[in-house]
């Protein structure tokens, strides 16, 4: 259906006159009449009647009415969804309890004004189609995985190094440890259900492996992180790796402890990737908020060899 002519009709309904709204639409009374007529054939119904006064609905075009309005309103409704500056800025941050989330959580407080849509996309092919195909501005990555570099058109930029801490039960060996360096993690069963073979997070992880000579097991099924606690909690010998801005709550019982690993620091290299040619303003003003939360001093941490420098 011509939405021009149906523009025209609601035009023509409220001015009573076929003149007043050609007027009102900047265009010929002409042009008024041959829409009116052009809708009046699709719909196989008259939708006026002339008068000597102007126009004045029929009984149809007094049903026709309300859904023309409604699809006017879909209309300008669908215009808005994809209108630059109009529709949220949408940010894939891959799970809500980790420093992505924090970060986004940052930015909506710094920027109230910015509607923004937060989604969670598991790996990172769907998330760099997403970019490509426009379903969403942004995604927090970490960049580049062996193997997989950026398609051209897709942009980076490292915004945050977070660093990794272990976490044990109460009876573990390490329980009582203010601070732990890698080498001290020899030998001992680092357990981490989450990695899924493929993802970035499971390079990081295989080169952490390679480069300390530390234990990780990923046997077993994942029943999500309170499971993963539960578990820690009560084993001696089971710990597991725990970002340090990754936001969990156990029961007091529990009795974890985070202890940070130094000397040096294992970091979770996070980026923010999006599509060169998008025009989203609220996007600059993202990269703009993120580079100024994002520290500079990368001495004593260590990071895989394949991920960017700053």
């Amino acid at each position: 259906m011509d939405l021009e002519a149906v523009r025209t009709f609601a035009a023509v309904a409220d001015a009573g006159q076929f003149q007043k709204a050609a007027a009102d639409l900047s265009v010929t009374q002409q042009a008024v009449s041959k829409r009116i007529a052009a809708l009046e054939r699709a719909l196989g119904v008259r939708l006026f009647t002339r008068t000597p006064r102007g126009a004045e609905l029929t009984i149809d075009g007094q049903a026709f009415l309300p859904h023309a309005r409604e699809l006017l309103r879909a209309a300008e409704r669908a215009v808005a969804s994809v209108r630059v500056g109009r529709r949220p800025l949408r940010v894939d941050v891959i799970n809500s309890r980790g420093a992505a989330s924090g970060l986004m959580r940052g930015f909506h407080q710094a920027h109230p004004e910015i509607d923004l849509d937060v989604l969670m996309l598991l790996d990172i092919e769907t998330a760099v189609a997403s970019l490509r195909s426009g379903a969403i501005d942004a995604t927090f990555r970490a960049v580049a995985a062996p193997g997989r570099p950026l398609p051209e058109d897709i942009a980076s930029v490292r915004v945050l190094d977070e660093p990794l801490q272990l976490l044990t039960g109460p009876a573990h060996a390490l329980a009582g440890a203010r601070s732990l360096t890698p080498a001290r993690l020899v030998g001992h069963r680092i357990w981490m259900p989450g990695i899924v073979p493929g993802s970035e997070w499971a390079a990081y992880y295989d080169d952490l492996v390679a480069a300390f000579g530390l234990t990780i097991e990923a046997t077993g099924p994942n029943f999500g992180s309170d499971a993963l606690l539960d578990t820690v909690a009560d084993s001696p010998a089971l710990a597991t790796f725990m970002s340090e801005h990754t936001r969990l709550v156990w029961p007091a019982g529990h009795g974890l402890r985070r202890i940070p690993v130094t000397g040096p620091t294992p970091v979770y290299p996070h980026s923010l990737l999006w599509h060169r040619d998008n025009p989203h303003p609220a996007l600059a003003t993202l990269r703009t908020h993120l580079a100024a939360m994002a520290a500079g001093d990368d001495a004593g941490t260590w990071t895989p060899h394949w991920v960017l420098p700053r």
